[in-house]
């Protein structure tokens, strides 16, 4: 199996690169982010990015780099709409999906599951004067490095991310678990916005991945969490699952 490069990007957002040379990104928040070391500018090219709602937090760069890179948008149709509205041609430039729709770009299947967690856009005009505009719902992804098989195995063959997004946690996590089998679950532990600690060591539960790499936490006061309690309780609830905890900019490779 091909070898997948895991990014944290700080926050919520994520770059996974495979051995192909595919970039694919999820809710790339770089201006602003103060997890984030990287600008604007150091990203040059792009294959995929993925936005899993529209608050600013994740939205956040992915319209530029779109139109920066030629990367295909990967969103709700609502974002798909918005993206429109700023010259990516809608269904061209972008795949609008939903909950529960699949698409294959090059060596990766790119799954959309649902989410628990209000949304709107903050798009132009929430730079302005705040106004934020409707969305359609908060999703979560699930990438299946398959190389891009041409037919659904009842099995995935290869690498399975699920990237939770923004979400409290959910009973149907655990058929998330048995329909996609993730290897790798990356969840919000920040609490107050998503789910904290405690509730992500139950999700874990619920899906049994292999490894928990845990997002959404430690960038504003308000979202503070403890890793180690994380490791902790997942040893209790979920034991073999380990966690991996990244560094804003931190690495991790990985392959089945």
């Amino acid at each position: 199996m091909e070898k997948v490069t895991i990014t944290w990007l700080g926050h919520a957002s994520f770059l996974f690169e495979t051995d192909a040379g595919e970039k694919i990104y999820i809710d790339p928040w770089i201006e602003g982010n103060p997890a984030c070391s990287l600008t604007l500018d150091d990203i040059v090219t792009a294959d995929i990015v993925c936005v899993t709602h529209g608050h600013v937090d994740h939205l956040g760069d992915s319209i530029g780099i779109v139109q920066k890179t030629g990367a295909m948008l990967i969103g709700t149709p609502e974002i798909g709409y918005f993206a429109h509205r700023n010259g990516i041609e809608y269904g061209k430039g972008s795949c609008p999906m939903n909950a529960g729709g699949s698409a294959k770009f090059g060596t990766v299947t790119i799954t959309m599951t649902q989410a628990v967690h209000t949304t709107s856009i903050a798009g132009t005009e929430w730079k302005v004067d705040k106004t934020a505009e409707p969305d359609g719902g908060a999703v979560g992804y699930v990438l299946t490095f398959d190389g891009g098989e041409p037919t659904p195995r009842p099995l995935p063959r290869g690498e399975v991310i699920y990237a939770a997004g923004d979400t409290g946690i959910f009973g149907d996590m655990a058929l998330i678990g048995q329909l996609y089998r993730p290897q790798i679950a990356i969840l919000p532990v920040g609490g107050k916005f998503t789910m904290g600690v405690r509730e992500a060591a139950w999700a874990a539960s619920l899906m049994r991945p292999e490894i928990v790499i845990p997002c959404h936490y430690n960038t504003f006061p308000n979202q503070m969490a403890d890793i180690s309690e994380l490791e902790r309780q997942i040893e209790i609830l979920a034991p073999p699952t380990r966690v991996v905890e990244l560094k804003p900019g931190g690495k991790f490779e990985y392959s089945k």
